[in-house]
């Protein structure tokens, strides 16, 4: 049996450890750093950083679906392709309409129209080229699609150039010119021809597939 002496020390211990638990209790009775409040404290944390990230992508998918709406609402492809053409030249029409001191408003809808032209380039390359392809215009396709890519060289250049000088309204006024004539060719002809090519089944797949495409960039 333990001696008296060796049982003190014990007792002593056991005091010290029950004094250290108390003194790590806060007054509302969780623990501190360290005990099971930290984790009710984390989890806390981790529900309002979970609802907070599912309230913003609520929030971007409604912006998403905002900024597609007006193709959304337009109809068929070759209508809601045609409505974007449209929206893209009244952009046009406001970058002419400033002047030389207005290098603020120039950036602003410079990237504006750099937004658009992006959106509008997706739904074409990933679904209309590839069906005008498939419907055996294969040049016309390829030659649309190389038009793209100088819409990317103005829109490079544009970037790239002082915003106050002379010769950057005159890229615009040049880059408006080529992209004109490339949504007359669409408008006009291709589209019309690639329609008439496709039943009604085929012509609203293409729609659907055309709004997902442009729900990526919107």
């Amino acid at each position: 049996m333990a001696t008296t002496a060796e049982t003190k020390p014990r007792l002593t211990n056991a005091k010290r450890a029950a004094n250290a638990r108390s003194e790590a209790r806060k007054p509302d009775g969780r623990f501190s750093a360290g005990g099971s409040g930290s984790f009710e404290g984390t989890g806390a944390i981790l529900a309002a950083g979970a609802a907070g990230l599912a309230v913003g992508l609520a929030a971007n998918i409604a912006r998403k679906f905002a900024v597609q709406a007006p193709t959304l609402l337009s109809g068929d492809w070759d209508q809601a392709l045609t409505n974007e053409h449209q929206l893209t030249l009244k952009v046009f029409d406001a970058i002419e309409a400033t002047g030389e001191s207005s290098t603020t408003k120039r950036a602003t809808l410079l990237m504006n129209l750099k937004h658009m032209l992006s959106k509008h380039a997706l739904e074409e390359e990933n679904v209309i080229y590839p069906a005008l392809r498939d419907a055996g215009m294969i040049a016309e396709a390829d030659g649309l699609n190389k038009d793209h890519g100088y819409v990317k060289q103005y829109l490079y250049d544009l970037t790239e150039m002082p915003k106050d000088s002379p010769s950057w309204i005159a890229k615009v006024r040049a880059f408006r010119t080529d992209i004109e004539k490339h949504m007359r060719e669409e408008e006009e002809t291709l589209f019309p021809a690639l329609k008439a090519k496709l039943d009604a089944d085929k012509n609203k797949e293409l729609t659907g597939q055309m709004n997902k495409e442009g729900l990526k960039l919107a």
